[in-house]
């Protein structure tokens, strides 16, 4: 140094070609305040200031340490803490406030302090203000947010190049340099130590396991360079997807790691760092992505130059390849419910489709190649017209099903979500690594009415209706009368073994009859009859002298057994399967096909055949309210009803005839409007209850027309809007019966 003075030295901030933006750098952030003496007096920009606790630095980790009293002062760039309120004050500590601060609080810390406290979070610290007066507390809480809201948004240097780079996109040589410039737009082996993009301080991410938002997002570029080394990468990649499925504030930021990753060492268009296998995996996380969420606005329109770019320069390449295939399902793309299962990950890493397998009644199983984008509509419709039921009256759906349980699936609903919560399931029950088989599958099944007339003997439809009609009667809800069970099970033996034979064998009685339910152990108590609510008593709607025929009939006694109390009596199991076989030999002569016809038609008449039953409780429509009660609503082929729990005889019915419209109006709850009155049901199956009463609402029927015929396939909707059906006045008609099979 020379001992005339001291250097002078001039630090100026680099200045950006280009235009001017209107928001601030991630560098404005760093600058310290100018140490003053004192508090300002009048100063403008004075938001609130007062005194309050503040919690000693390292307080969290050492909570026997006292909150100190100082004055805090809050502007509109920053909150800064003083030892007291003069002019010869001293600075305790600042924090400039920016876009990306966050405020938490108020809440109270009883066991610490009692004090309520309102912490506000920058990029190297934490400030937490407390205070004994919990509206004192909500006031700086309040005007924290504003002040932070009215800050200009954040740019990080990554959003300043990459409005480089779509700004000289027609430029190849320019955006080339840019990369050259700039390694963090290229492929790295070293940790990424902050956020490509701007994300809050110190904002907690939801749930347990997860830290705050910009660790995270650090987290997450760990995981990337993980999966070039991990022997299995599916349950590590899903781990991701699932990392971003909790937290969509990181989308964007994956999305942008993954074009930085795939990006070469050399900046793109070029190969991965090595020519290991297991450098493409960044290219098969960021297909999965693509099939799995959207990128924003900035980040997709940089995701698509940054394809197109490696397209171009690499035409015929495993890596062109993919670049095509993301581009595609960019395009698709609307959002996923859950991440791709396992199997999905393992065929989008191969740019393949995935193969389901749907089960048809009467045509066994059916494999369907789907993508991350089909829906269960598409299935339906593809199935349909396999089968060739495109001009069929009936209408079928997608369902899922194990065992007794089954729920169709909305039209709009991706197969690809299905397929993941099936193969959650089976990993909860089997609690291994390894997924066995679950027992959910796919099916395809009736939806709403049969309509077994002029179904051609030759075709596939027949067999398909048959096995779907007898899959519901075996369930027996309800049980259709005895002499109507025996005559089902005589044209089913007729249409799987033709005539009878002595040496025949003949198939278990739980294979051609409802499984019997066993007797209770003690008599019901009488459960007193709830009040109808207005909507049921309407008027006159709802089906009048049910009360008196039950009773009617529980004075007759014995009268209508069914085949499981036969079979609890003695010898009942034997007379049941005598009938069966004599009505067996009556048949001889008849078809197969025309069994099968036979078989439908009298399904078709039973009241309770394909009755799909639903626990629901029943609000009051009145002003006043009243105590929801517990009933079960059941949908038949010709009606709907309520009954009370364990009681398979109704208590109210309406045909559909009657029903003006069925809309949802929560959650969980249907609104149901019969005549002039609205019935109000609350159930998590509501959107499942309203699909299916519309789909026998749009049944033609003799007292309702139907100017078009109903299509094959019912595509249920992916939401529920209301449907209105006004006119429909009269109850529906009834179906012819083969009497001659009963006798």
């Amino acid at each position: 140094m020379s001992a005339e003075g001291p250097l002078d030295v001039t630090l100026t901030q680099p200045v950006r070609s280009g235009p001017v933006s209107d928001r601030l750098q991630s560098w404005e952030e760093t600058r310290s305040l100018i140490p003053e003496k004192g508090p300002p007096e009048d100063d403008p920009d004075i938001v609130v200031k007062g005194w309050l606790y503040r919690e000693p630095r390292g307080g969290g980790a050492r909570p026997w340490l006292p909150p100190r009293r100082a004055w805090f002062v809050l502007t509109r760039d920053s909150l800064d803490q003083f030892s007291s309120s003069g002019k010869e004050a001293r600075r305790l500590g600042s924090l400039v406030l920016t876009s990306l601060c966050s405020v938490t609080g108020p809440e109270r810390r009883p066991k610490e302090t009692g004090l309520w406290s309102v912490t506000v979070s920058g990029r190297k610290h934490s400030i937490r203000l407390c205070s004994p007066r919990q509206a004192e507390a909500e006031r700086w809480g309040v005007a924290l947010r504003e002040v932070i809201a009215s800050k200009a948004p954040l740019e990080t240097p990554t959003q300043l190049l990459l409005r480089d780079i779509q700004e000289s996109c027609g430029d190849a040589e320019a955006v080339a340099l840019i990369y050259q410039r700039n390694p963090i737009l290229r492929h790295t082996s070293g940790a990424l130590y902050a956020p490509l993009l701007p994300l809050p301080y110190g904002v907690s991410a939801p749930g347990p396991g997860y830290a705050p938002l910009r660790e995270e997002a650090v987290r997450l570029f760990l995981a990337l360079q993980a999966l070039e080394g991990a022997r299995r990468p599916g349950p590590l990649m899903q781990g991701v997807l699932q990392t971003c499925r909790d937290l969509p504030a990181l989308r964007d930021e994956l999305f942008l790691q993954l074009a930085k990753q795939t990006s070469g060492p050399a900046g793109p268009p070029g190969p991965p760092a090595t020519q290991d296998p297991a450098a493409l995996r960044y290219w098969q996380l960021l297909t999965c992505m693509s099939c799995t969420f959207r990128p924003g606005g900035a980040v997709r329109g940089h995701l698509l130059g940054h394809l197109e770019r490696t397209e171009k320069a690499l035409p015929d390449s495993e890596l062109a390849e993919f670049a095509r295939f993301i581009r595609k399902a960019l395009g698709r793309t609307r959002g996923r419910e859950l991440v791709p299962s396992l199997a999905e990950i393992s065929a989008l890493s191969r740019r393949q489709e995935l193969l389901c397998t749907v089960h048809c009644p009467g045509a066994g199983a059916c494999p369907v190649a789907i993508d991350s984008h089909t829906t269960a509509g598409e299935v339906a419709r593809e199935l349909v017209g396999r089968l060739g039921l495109t001009r069929s009256r009936n209408a079928f759906a997608l369902y899922e099903q194990r065992g007794a349980q089954e729920r169709a699936l909305a039209g709009g609903t991706l197969v690809a979500d299905v397929l993941t919560r099936f193969e959650k399931l089976a990993a909860e029950e089997a609690g291994l690594e390894d997924l066995p088989e679950s027992g959910w599958r796919l099916c395809l099944r009736l939806h709403g009415p049969l309509h077994p007339e002029g179904l051609s003997p030759d075709g596939q439809e027949l067999p398909f209706l048959f096995e779907q009609a007898h899959t519901l009667l075996l369930r027996g809800r309800p049980l259709p009368p005895d002499d109507t069970l025996r005559a089902l099970a005589a044209l089913r033996l007729q249409s799987l073994h033709r005539d009878f034979s002595p040496r025949a064998p003949l198939p278990r009685l739980d294979c051609l009859l409802p499984t019997p339910a066993p007797p209770p152990e003690d008599p019901p108590r009488p459960v007193p009859r709830p009040t109808p609510s207005a909507a049921l008593l309407a008027g006159a709607i709802w089906s009048p002298g049910l009360a008196k025929r039950r009773a009617e009939r529980a004075r007759r006694g014995g009268a209508g057994r069914t085949a499981g109390s036969m079979a609890c009596e003695g010898g009942g199991g034997a007379g049941t399967a005598a009938a069966v076989l004599g009505g067996w030999k009556r048949l001889r002569g008849m078809g197969r096909a025309e069994a099968m016809a036979a078989y439908l038609a009298l399904a078709a008449q039973c009241p309770g055949f394909g009755a799909a039953r639903y626990d629901v409780l029943e609000l009051s429509t009145d002003p006043g309210g009243g105590t929801p009660q517990k009933l079960c609503l059941g949908l038949g082929a010709k009606a709907m009803s309520l009954s009370r729990p364990g009681e398979t005889e109704p208590i109210h019915s309406v045909s559909y005839g009657h029903v003006a419209a069925c809309q949802l109006m929560g959650p969980h709850t249907l609104a149901l409007r019969v005549g002039e009155s609205q019935l109000l049901l609350q159930s998590p199956q509501v959107e499942e209850i309203m699909q299916l009463v519309n789909a026998y609402l749009a049944n033609p029927s003799p007292e309702r027309p139907s100017s078009s015929p109903s299509p094959p396939c019912q595509d249920l909707p992916d939401t529920s809007p209301p449907s209105q059906h006004p006119g429909l006045d009269e109850p529906q008609g009834q179906s012819g019966c083969l009497g001659q099979l009963q006798d």
